[in-house]
């Protein structure tokens, strides 16, 4: 059998599989070991799944989820996001959705400054979550806002970067944009 082949029963084996009720991640990457194995050889896959693997855990932006969860929870234990929150809802909390509005300000904040968006969505979900229940707010609104919260500052962060090395050279940042 030639690639082509293979590449369309391989997809057809993840639908079936994603069909079955296993997840899609697991799906591809069972299809993609099985596929890859079959084409070049079974060491090979064996192989290139190891070091996909570790590619994934020793990624930075994996390290420091568990921290900024860390760092969250430590807030939200303190009371420091309870006062956040208090401080917040005393500015905007007069207005129909202002807490929301408050959490993906801060949540954009966050992420410019962290700029990992999962770490920033999962800073949050601890954190956002059981002080939005505090001021009565719908769970549905609640946790459909957090998968927004962490690409919610990816526009600032992309000009970090470019920030950091103006200031460096002592030019004025106004006149880069």
């Amino acid at each position: 059998m030639n690639e082509v082949t293979i590449g369309i029963i391989g997809l057809a084996v993840v639908l079936a599989l994603f069909l079955t009720g296993i997840e899609l991640g697991f799906a591809m990457a069972l299809v993609g070991f099985l596929g890859f194995s079959y084409i070049v050889s079974f060491k090979a896959g064996l192989n290139l799944l190891a070091k996909d693997i570790f590619d994934v855990f020793a990624s930075y932006g994996f390290t420091v989820i568990p921290l900024f969860v860390l760092m969250g929870q430590i807030a939200f234990n303190a009371g420091i996001a309870k006062r956040l929150y208090n401080t917040a809802y005393r500015f905007i909390g007069h207005v129909p959705g202002g807490m929301a509005m408050a959490t993906v300000a801060g949540a954009t904040a966050f992420k410019a400054i962290c700029g990992s968006s999962p770490a920033t969505a999962a800073t949050f979900a601890s954190v956002a979550v059981p002080e939005m229940d505090r001021y009565n707010y719908d769970k549905r609104l609640s946790t459909g806002l957090l998968p927004q919260l962490g690409p919610s500052g990816s526009s600032s962060h992309q000009a970090s970067p470019l920030s950091y090395s103006v200031l460096l050279q002592n030019y004025p940042l106004v006149g880069c944009f």
